[in-house]
């Protein structure tokens, strides 16, 4: 017996493992691209404006030791080790460490209604339950101070706006400087046309998105492998042949000298010296693909050392020919190899802006679903990977910005300034983020907390003045960038909720509703309708609108509310939530559809899905007639029902239970109509004149221009009702 279960236990291992390396491969060509072309631009970039004049061994040697450090001290000590450990659910990224902070500190502002949550299974976890004294105050001062939580859902809506722009500095950049490249070799090569190749590769990447990074997928891993190859291989060659003792660099000593010697002016190259780790944020971001140890090995293992050898070899070649600083990378490149290495740095840049427009769909979509973005069309290129999508509408805009930033800028210095900027930001927030992790949800001491930042927020903090320092040389555009997308998102959902307050304050008690039947004549017709409404109970004022100006509905009423949680995905079992309106003779229901935020909602068999669940409600072996609306709702899965208010069981014959069901079956083949409001959102009179305009104008010229929510929720054109109506907020 002892044998046998050593033999399981040997292959389950040996399973375990071939996974692992399996998924740190993958992780390679898709996490990793944006993080392992930075070599191309770092050291071009650093040695701009007044670093020319300083490009001596020390000062080479010095950004050196400040590169080293650099992807010593935030991608290996904390993305790798730290941040990689606060996953939601095995989920990362910006809005990964909001929901965990929303749903164990209570801290949302997005999603108020946290006793549908406490039932998601998939939300258990080993976090400790005991409080510190430092978790206690946090927790009570954000729920005390609602100024506190909006202001940390817009600190999350800035990072998730640089991640935006990173979609569109990240191509220009990496395409840019790769193209560029060939000016070493074909000196007689106008930039003009080294911009127009660049913006011909720049059309054609974006072109191929619609085809789903799943069908050249399997291109990525080795382009990037064969790209991580050479720049450690060449590497290897430039400090042996160059010069074997820039690995001195090493030392932090180096960085001392450095900023003795050039002092302001060295301080200001860290704005370009930060772009060493660039990409390093999507680690944590695509954590939901691949697992945290398959991203830790291939980063240690693999990319890490990969960079650090190409970074050392490219200033062991700097330092013995100080002139080629101004294409350093190519120059570096043994002529020999040179067009095999331009053709698979160019690949790579490539495979490096598909990851960063992935990142940039993934993150869109999932603040459409939080309700944080207006509705577009997201495609699903693969049937495995639920992950995987396309966004047209944003694809095309980031296309055009993309080129608009190649010609209107060119210079790679400025870009990289830019580009700096929005890293650095991305990843400053994250730090504060993780100290609130740190002390609410771990419920680690104040002085864990503290050292957190202390140690990885200075170094980031500097980064950041350095790059602020640039504003007027370029880094006034991903600044731009952000205030745009942060501007749209927080009208989107600034707008959102007014509209949802607006249903909250007037909507209809259902007894008021049927007191009114007799005088208004309302008739019940044969079929079931579906009313779509954002509320848990009651009813929503559109219908009571609907009904009072034609008073007639559908003999079997189910109303249908879509609820975004604060969680990555709720399990098929727990989505629907299924309760009785009232009494049996009324045939109303309400079923509550629980999403998550990476969850993707398909519209195919819905209807089919919620039938069946009403059918298996109605078939449970006990049900609760409620004496108010809405008391007891039954999740008809795995998941255990959420009630409140008195209760009293009454026992039904099988007769009145297959009687109720084939009543259902029966409205069904009558046929299904579907109900959704369409208002129009119109600011009081009394508002002040900026809510005027963000509400009268932005907001509602964001609701003429998006998708419909209909066509959004896949509602068939044929069976759909829609009610018009205005609402003053």
């Amino acid at each position: 017996m002892d044998t046998e279960m050593g033999s399981v236990n040997q292959e389950s291992r040996l399973k375990f493992y071939k996974t692992t390396l399996c998924l740190a491969y993958q992780s390679l060509g898709v996490v990793y691209g944006d993080l392992s072309i930075s070599p191309i631009y770092v050291y071009q970039t650093t040695f701009s404006g007044g670093m020319k004049l300083y490009e001596n061994n020390h000062e080479i040697l010095g950004v050196l030791s400040l590169v080293i450090w650099t992807l010593t001290i935030i991608p290996l000590f904390k993305y790798v080790i730290f941040v990689l450990g606060a996953d939601d659910n095995g989920e990362g990224g910006t809005f990964a460490l909001y929901s965990l902070l929303c749903r164990h500190s209570k801290m949302g502002l997005l999603n108020a209604s946290y006793a549908a949550r406490e039932n998601i299974s998939s939300c258990d976890s080993q976090i400790p339950t005991e409080e510190t004294r430092t978790s206690l105050l946090l927790k009570e001062f954000f729920q005390k101070h609602r100024s506190s939580r909006i202001v940390l859902l817009l600190v999350v809506l800035l990072g998730t706006s640089m991640v935006i722009g990173d979609g569109i500095l990240t191509p220009t950049m990496s395409v840019l400087s790769a193209v560029i490249g060939i000016k070493v070799q074909v000196k007689e090569l106008h930039e003009n046309h080294a911009v127009i190749i660049a913006c011909v590769i720049l059309v054609g990447l974006f072109a191929l998105q619609h085809f789903g990074t799943h069908k050249v997928g399997f291109l990525f891993a080795p382009i990037l492998i064969a790209w991580l190859l050479c720049i450690s291989g060449i590497g290897i060659y430039n400090i042996i042949h160059w010069n074997p003792h820039v690995i001195r660099a090493i030392s932090p000593h180096y960085i001392y000298n450095f900023f003795r010697e050039t002092g302001k002016v060295g301080w200001s190259s860290l704005g370009a010296i930060v772009l060493c780790i660039t990409g390093a944020e999507a680690m944590f971001a695509d954590l939901g693909h691949f697992s945290k140890l398959s991203v830790r090995i291939a980063f240690t293992a693999i990319v890490y050392p990969c960079l650090i050898l190409a970074y050392m070899g490219e200033a062991a070649y700097l330092s013995q020919n100080r002139t080629d600083v101004e294409h350093s990378f190519h120059k570096a490149i043994p002529k020999l190899m040179f067009w095999p290495v331009f053709i698979i740095a160019t690949l790579a840049t490539v495979v490096g802006s598909q990851a960063i427009i992935s990142a940039t769909f993934s993150i869109i979509s999932q603040c459409r679903a939080l309700r944080c973005f207006p509705r577009v069309k997201i495609v699903h290129t693969s049937s495995q990977v639920h992950g995987q999508i396309y966004i047209p509408e944003v694809n095309w805009i980031l296309m055009g910005l993309c080129i608009a930033v190649a010609i209107g800028f060119r210079d790679i210095s400025m870009i990289g300034h830019a580009y700096g900027l929005a890293v650095i930001t991305v990843m400053f927030v994250t730090t504060c983020l993780m100290f609130l992790i740190i002390s609410t949800v771990w419920k680690q001491n104040i002085m864990a907390a503290s050292m957190f930042i202390v140690i990885f927020g200075s170094v980031e903090l500097l980064y950041f003045l350095a790059c602020i320092a640039k504003v007027q040389r370029g880094g006034w555009l991903p600044i731009l960038f952000s205030l745009v997308f942060m501007s749209l998102m927080s009208i989107w959902q600034y707008g959102t909720s007014k509209k949802h307050q607006f249903e909250l304050e007037n909507k209809v008690c259902l007894e008021s509703l049927f007191s009114l039947g007799p005088s208004l004549g309302i008739s019940r017709v044969p079929g079931i309708g579906l009313i779509y409404t954002n509320l848990e109970s009651g009813v929503p004022p559109m219908f009571a609108h609907f009904v009072t100006n034609f008073p007639a509905f559908h003999r079997i009423l189910i109303f249908v509310t879509l609820q975004s949680l604060m969680v990555p995905k709720v399990p098929p079992g727990e989505r629907f939530l299924v309760s009785r309106i009232g009494s049996s003779e009324f045939y109303l229901y309400h079923c509550v559809v629980r999403y998550g935020y990476k969850d993707v909602r398909d519209s195919y068999d819905f209807e089919t899905k919620l039938i069946e669940k009403v059918a298996a409600f109605l078939q449970s072996e006990e049900l609760a007639v409620t004496e108010q609306p809405m008391e007891k709702a039954v999740a008809t899965g795995n998941g255990a029902g959420v009630g409140s208010g008195k209760r009293r069981k009454v026992q039904f014959q099988c007769v009145e239970l297959n009687e109720e069901v084939k009543e259902l079956m029966e409205a069904r083949e009558s046929g299904v109509a579907y109900m959704i409001g369409n208002p129009s959102i119109i600011a009081n009179e009394v508002s002040s004149p900026v809510k005027k305009f963000v509400i009268n104008v932005v907001y509602g010229f964001l609701r003429r221009n998006c998708r419909l929510p209909a066509i959004a929720l896949g509602i068939p054109h044929t069976s759909l009702v829609e009610v018009g109506m205005v609402y003053h907020v």
